[in-house]
């Protein structure tokens, strides 16, 4: 009998296990604000709690909710997103999973951008699937993706590629000639994209109110699945709610799947999310605003710091950097923790081709980043 595990445990709970007990540590190793959920979003909650609103809903969500979020992606992107296209679901890693079980059999091919975060890559290889990693690369100061390699690695046979832009852990964002040049490749070959869009409010290009999106150059029916989440623009983490946007020839499967896994979004969270998506433009901008300050004042001071290596990036919530000389990021992290208090998770938590390196959740006020690059500059300076 084998007694392996199958799949790869959480280097970033490890990591953050080795500081249980500790109330000194600065946490930047989970990938969420240290804001609370608006008050807005919080009373729409309670409101919907309040009318008892406490029963099952319909799989792929309310009409309320569907018709919020077609609203916006609508708006957002300058194109008819139809409701018949969304699912709203259990949270965003939920519609990951939907997806794979959707797509994905036993043996077949995925193709995953990486360095990414480990959900999106172990995920596939629930229902069976096989792996394939194309790791992303720091060029002349910025990461940058290796087309040449990624379409070599889209193979006939494939069956789907993942990609998360704005990339966690790394920031890096896909330009739309990129994008076109991916659509093309897989459209011919017939491989399905599964784009991971959470982070596509938070992007810091002048003039770019979101990230590229493959729904401004799709057709509805293509094999392209997106997915998306409240938890990062409208810092919604523990909220569990998540959307889909998908060919409407897979609807009646996708709603089958969410019944066999999760039944329905709770009613509370549902209205909670309507009231952001709808309500909520003034805080995304304003919580975009407030990153983009803190990701440029904390790029200035650690790249002043000795031997630290932090390539651009435009979007995300992240630095991903590395420190001369150090090639165990699991160790180092671990050091960090136990020399300055400094809690950072580990780049090997993020695919092998992410060892060495180590990611700095920024999304916090700044006078906490501000200290944890004081508590840097001590590490370092102990040689």
């Amino acid at each position: 009998m084998n007694t392996q595990p199958r799949f790869s445990p959480s280097l970033i709970r490890e990591v953050a296990n080795s500081a249980a007990g500790r109330t000194d540590v600065l946490p930047f190793w989970f990938g969420e604000s240290d804001r609370a959920t608006p008050e807005f979003i919080r009373e729409a909650a309670i409101e919907s709690l309040r009318e008892g609103e406490t029963f099952y809903s319909e799989n792929l969500g309310r009409p309320h909710l569907r018709q919020a979020i077609s609203t916006y992606l609508t708006g957002l992107h300058s194109l008819p997103i139809g409701v018949d296209r969304i699912a709203a679901t259990s949270s965003g890693v939920s519609a990951l999973m939907l997806t794979c079980q959707l797509l994905v059999s036993p043996g077949d091919r995925v193709v995953a951008i990486t360095p990414l975060w480990p959900n999106a890559v172990e995920i596939p290889k629930v229902v069976g699937g096989v792996v394939e990693c194309v790791s992303l690369e720091a060029q002349d100061g910025r990461w940058s993706l290796p087309m040449g390699k990624l379409l070599d690695a889209l193979s006939p046979g494939t069956r789907m590629l993942v990609i998360n832009s704005p990339n966690n852990p790394t920031g890096w964002t896909i330009s739309s000639e990129e994008q076109k040049t991916i659509l093309e490749h897989c459209r011919r070959l017939g491989i399905w994209i599964l784009a991971d869009d959470v982070y596509e409010r938070l992007v810091y290009i002048e003039g770019m109110k979101s990230a590229p999106s493959f729904l401004t150059i799709a057709e509805a029916e293509d094999r392209v699945i997106i997915v998306n989440s409240c938890s990062k623009s409208w810092t919604m983490t523990g909220w569990r709610v998540g959307w889909m946007v998908v060919p409407t020839s897979v609807v009646a499967d996708l709603a089958a799947l969410i019944e066999f896994n999760t039944s329905c979004v709770a009613e509370f969270s549902q209205r909670a999310a309507t009231k952001a998506i709808l309500d909520g433009e003034s805080y995304v901008q304003q919580l975009r605003a407030e990153l983009a300050e803190t990701k440029s004042r904390l790029t200035a001071a650690i790249r002043v710091l000795p031997g630290i290596e932090v390539p651009e990036a435009d979007g995300a919530m992240y630095l991903f950097l590395r420190i001369d000389g150090e090639k165990d990021s699991v160790s180092l992290a671990k050091r960090l923790i136990q020399q300055v208090g400094l809690g950072l998770a580990p780049g090997r938590a993020f695919g092998p081709e992410g060892e060495g390196w180590l990611r700095w959740c920024y999304a916090a006020q700044w006078t906490k980043n501000e200290l944890g690059v004081e508590r840097l500059a001590a590490f370092l300076a102990q040689g």
